[in-house]
């Protein structure tokens, strides 16, 4: 072998080193989402805020890092692609939450449990993330179709006179938008209510609709924001 040859391998036997032995960061998030619009902007809205907060402070409360990815891919994929970005990662972190909907994929229930089991957190919403913001309004356990949680926003977003008037998912200020009145109080407030209602038997997510977990993510959160 030559000397170059030999430079190679023991410069990718170092590298590899350098990847199995990460430094865990405490305080580390990483958000995978299924959406690549409204969930993203929805948690860098928070994100945003907790930068802001935590500041100058560091030396009490370390900065938390929170990485976010927009995927816009089926449920089962997600948890694969999530699986890639913390392989992948110069840290090791603290925090991993997937976000997805059910919408009409049939691998919802399987993506729930392969992420659970790889030991990812879930935050998912049945049928759509559109549930989750509508909790920040309002109370409502009907089971209605993803479109129809759009139109009822659409209705809030005019009574409100929020953004232009109806609800877009492009919104980049759209945390603030429904923290606007309490919002995400609210909202952690109706979805522990409602999600009460499951958790007393044996239900599969698919089941639990309409129900959301994302209020534990945003809860997760929200602690540095207190």
């Amino acid at each position: 072998m030559g000397s170059d040859d030999l430079f190679k391998k023991r410069r990718e036997t170092r590298k590899q080193r350098q990847h199995e032995y990460k430094t865990p960061k405490a305080n580390s998030f990483l958000i995978v989402t299924e959406g690549e619009r409204t969930e993203p902007l929805y948690f860098k809205g928070l994100q945003k805020l907790i930068k802001e907060k935590v500041g100058g402070i560091v030396d009490i409360v370390e900065q938390p890092v929170i990485d976010i990815h927009g995927e816009g891919c089926s449920t089962n994929k997600l948890v694969e692609v999530t699986g890639r970005i913390v392989k992948d990662a110069k840290i090791m972190y603290q925090n991993v939450w997937v976000v997805f909907d059910k919408d009409d994929f049939e691998d919802f229930d399987k993506a729930v449990k392969e992420g659970t089991e790889k030991g990812y957190n879930i935050a998912w919403s049945n049928q759509s993330f559109e549930y989750w913001l509508y909790l920040h309004f309002n109370y409502n356990d009907s089971a209605l179709h993803r479109h129809q949680w759009n139109e009822k926003l659409d209705e809030l977003f005019k009574q409100k006179n929020l953004g232009n008037g109806t609800y877009q998912k492009n919104y980049e200020n759209i945390y603030e938008m429904v923290d606007l009145y309490d919002g995400v109080n609210t909202a952690i407030k109706y979805a522990k209510r409602r999600m009460a209602e499951f958790e007393k038997g044996e239900y599969r997510p698919s089941e639990c609709d309409p129900g959301t977990t994302v209020y534990r993510l945003v809860e997760e959160l929200k602690r540095y924001l207190e």
